[in-house]
């Protein structure tokens, strides 16, 4: 397109345009400035055609600019903007990295490096991180070095021990019938024992727990043979696990006067050991 004489492209003047007062300045000093009016008038909706395209352009280079600098801008604030650790002020050191109590070293150091890694970017979740891995691995230390004893595990062993699953196999609840039925004798056989002690000691009393535990077996199994084994059994082995209790682990009680006090404690432990063998054997 010409204009006055010059070509050029309306996005891509080659004349600087920063606004219409300098557009006509350039113009007026054109050759072609004393043309005729109608003339004057043509090159003047040119001029204001030519405008628009410049205008445009302008504002879209400008655009252009400005986006690229926010893109750059904001990409290098992504890159710093750093990720904080969710669980920072959790006080357990378990709970803030995510294990439980029952964890392996190697699951400790594993959550840890895990961890540590995927927050590096925020000191506090760090320093957070690093702690409660400093006092997990602290206090593993210190139970090595002062072992304590859990009585529960050691229950819980003992219950799943080849002995005890054999033990435990032979007895059965009854019903709370036989339950009570038994109870009540043999708390009347260690009233009698507690009550009446005799100089040559509770012999007639123990006598008769041996007759009721065979009884109370024979009414459950219904079996001679097995209620009189059973029977013997148990009185027996109640009664030397009796002593060996008064003996080794229960300190010396006077619960009645006399010389006989040893026995009659005997006979106590013992009427409790036939009462669970007259109730509970199968």
């Amino acid at each position: 397109m010409t204009v006055s004489g010059l070509t050029g492209n309306p996005c891509c003047l080659r004349i600087p345009l920063h606004g219409p007062r300098t557009l006509s300045r350039r113009v007026s000093a054109l050759p072609n400035a004393e043309k005729p009016k109608d003339k004057v008038k043509w090159f003047s909706l040119e001029r204001s055609y030519l405008a628009g395209p410049v205008q445009r352009c302008n504002i879209k280079q400008t655009y252009l600019v400005k986006c690229a600098m926010d893109a750059s801008y904001d990409g290098d604030m992504t890159n710093d903007r750093s990720v904080v650790f969710p669980r920072i002020h959790i006080r357990d050191p378990y709970k803030r990295l995510g294990i439980s109590k029952e964890a392996s070293e190697d699951e400790i150091q594993a959550a840890r490096n895990f961890l540590i890694h995927q927050y590096a970017g925020h000191k506090p979740s760090v320093d957070a991180i690093e702690s409660a891995h400093d006092k997990i691995i602290m206090q593993k230390f210190y139970d090595r070095k002062n072992p304590k004893i859990d009585f529960k595990k050691k229950v819980r062993e003992m219950k799943q021990s080849r002995f005890m699953q054999i033990v435990t196999s032979r007895f059965q609840t009854p019903s709370t019938n036989v339950i009570i039925k038994t109870a009540i004798a043999f708390l009347v056989l260690g009233a009698l024992t507690f009550i009446f002690p005799t100089e040559e000691g509770p012999t007639l009393q123990v006598a008769i727990s041996l007759i009721a535990t065979m009884y109370f077996i024979h009414d459950r199994l219904k079996s001679k043979i097995r209620a009189f084994l059973y029977g013997v059994g148990s009185f027996i082995f109640s009664w030397l696990l009796g002593t060996f209790l008064m003996v080794s682990v229960i300190p010396p009680l006077q619960l009645v006067k006399g010389p006989r006090n040893f026995e009659v404690i005997t006979s106590l432990i013992t009427y409790v050991l036939l009462w669970v063998s007259s109730t509970y054997l199968k």
